[in-house]
């Protein structure tokens, strides 16, 4: 089960990543990527399963292959292409940097310096001598065996005289070396292409690969991702373009409309309990906590608060008896593999969701060039302005509602009189002669050690001390090795097939059992 659902979610990763890197719509990549990141965390806990079922790093899928009708190549994980174009510019500033230092460092040896043979001078000129000896004699000898060979074909053209030959004979003779070297050519171009075809010739040079298709799909990929980039900065232009239009079309009757709801919250609790209400804290949401519309689970827990404070000992003896019935059932629940709860089906459910919501019926026929929707931009910044504009409306009604407080409390202290002077001193004095609660410890800061160094001078010295070192580019396919498509086959023999002229040994098997494998 988890081998199955690990290649799927496999062959689901291929393809959206495939996507990302070449759809070139900035809105529509967010939610791929939203997407791709919840399929790779998924994949993850697959592996995570897998490991702690099986207790072993390395699986094996042939029989799970086999059934779908797959490859182990359909199973390969590829390094997401935007781990390495979006990471460019850092990996080129550390590889400029990584340059330099080594270049003010001068040359480095990193071979290891081989022990030098002793020699003496006259062991080095007799080698010397040897050598040179040998070398004169092979020139010679070849000098005399090209002259003894063109001695032997001049005696020849003496002994046969003038040749004579039918022109008709002459002509068939070259037409035939000619047909034989030109098709000779032509079948040593085929077999050139037939192995770069299957991938066991590299790529030529020649102007002919620019006709092939590979050639074009590479450019258009290329081509694709420089469209990428400059619908991207248009983006973020636009981003920056239609906020600043909106606070300033939109703002003026955002910031009424909202003083106007919260001048009639007060009036209308100023009605209900006689007096004007606290103002939410910046904490709690400010005025976005009054018109707040209440959860579902908010309101069954408030209904079921009120249920439990109205005879407590009932509800407890209930529960209690609730829970010895549900014991039974919960005994005899069968033993086996649970599957752990995940953390990234939801990333993949609510980034499903965001493409049907958004974009599955949406109408883009008038969009050929992929660019940015600038209703989608209006719609999430008009919530951002309205919440900035909300807070500043949050400072002007605290003040307001602390003034109408101020003239409530004046008219009432007018009608008191020196009664509430009084009282208002002996709390005042009340309130001051308390302490307030204790100072919190205050936490050791961490000492930063490197606080007077720059990244500059970190990595030189790293590299100084040969920690950073410039290591050779090599790829995971460049290492030598073949998939395993017969682990099933062997499993259910409990043997390891062998080469019938080796002898045989018993040799234990990953699980313990003895297998026959060649000595």
């Amino acid at each position: 089960m988890f081998a199955v659902m690990y290649i799927k979610y496999i062959q689901i990763f291929r393809r959206i990543e495939e996507c990302y890197d070449q759809v070139v719509h900035p809105q529509k990549r967010r939610v791929l990527r939203h997407l791709l990141d919840g399929i790779m965390g998924r994949i993850l806990e697959l592996k995570n399963e897998m490991v702690l079922l099986e207790f072993s790093e390395y699986h094996y899928f042939d029989d799970v292959l086999s059934d779908l009708k797959l490859t182990p190549d359909d199973i390969e994980i590829p390094i997401p292409k935007y781990f390495t174009y979006e990471n460019s510019k850092v990996l080129q500033e550390r590889e400029k940097m990584l340059g330099g230092i080594l270049a003010k460092m001068g040359p480095q040896d990193t071979t290891p310096q081989k022990e030098e043979i002793q020699m003496t001078l006259d062991d080095a000129i007799r080698l010397i001598q040897v050598h040179e000896r040998a070398r004169q004699g092979r020139l010679r000898a070849k000098f005399m065996r090209e002259i003894r060979q063109q001695e032997e074909r001049e005696r020849q053209v003496q002994l046969r005289g003038a040749p004579t030959m039918d022109p008709d004979i002459a002509a068939t003779k070259i037409q035939k070396v000619w047909k034989g070297y030109s098709q000779r050519r032509k079948t040593k171009k085929m077999r050139e292409e037939e192995l770069i075809f299957v991938g066991m010739a590299p790529q030529s040079e020649s102007e002919d690969w620019k006709d092939t298709p590979m050639f074009t799909a590479n450019k258009t990929e290329e081509h694709r991702r420089v469209v990428q980039e400059e619908h991207e900065r248009e983006y973020q232009q636009a981003l920056v373009s239609i906020k600043e239009k909106i606070r300033e079309i939109e703002g003026p009757d955002m910031k009424e409309n909202m003083q106007d709801q919260i001048r009639q919250w007060f009036i209308e609790c100023r009605d209900k309990t006689g007096k004007f209400p606290d103002y939410p804290d910046d904490d709690e949401g400010g005025s976005a906590a009054i018109f707040k519309e209440k959860d579902p689970a908010e309101v069954t827990f408030k209904s079921f608060s009120q249920w439990w404070t109205q005879g407590r000992e009932k509800k407890i003896l209930f529960l209690w008896f609730h829970s010895l019935l549900l014991s039974p059932f919960l005994q005899e629940e069968e033993e086996g593999i649970k599957m752990q709860i995940s953390n990234f089906v939801p990333t993949v459910n609510e980034a499903a969701a965001t493409y049907k919501d958004v974009w599955q019926f949406r109408e883009e026929a008038s969009n050929f060039e992929q660019k940015h929707d600038a209703e989608l931009i209006k719609e999430a910044k008009r919530i951002e302005v309205e919440e900035e504009i909300r807070k500043q409306v949050d400072e002007l009604m605290r003040q307001e509602l602390k003034n109408l407080k101020m003239a409530v409390d004046r008219e009432k202290g007018g009608k008191k009189g020196k009664k509430g002077k009084k009282s208002g001193k002996k709390s005042g004095k009340k309130a001051s002669g308390k302490k307030s609660g204790k100072k919190g410890k205050k936490k050791k800061k961490e000492k930063d050690l490197t606080a007077d160094r720059t990244i500059e001078s970190l990595y030189e010295e790293l590299v100084h001390e040969g920690i950073l070192v410039r290591a050779p580019k090599t790829r995971l396919k460049e290492y030598a090795g073949e998939y395993r498509y017969i682990f099933t086959l062997t499993e259910r023999t409990k043997s390891i097939p062998y080469p019938a002229e080796l002898p045989r040994r018993e040799y234990p098997s990953p699980h313990g059992v003895p297998s026959s494998i060649p000595s």
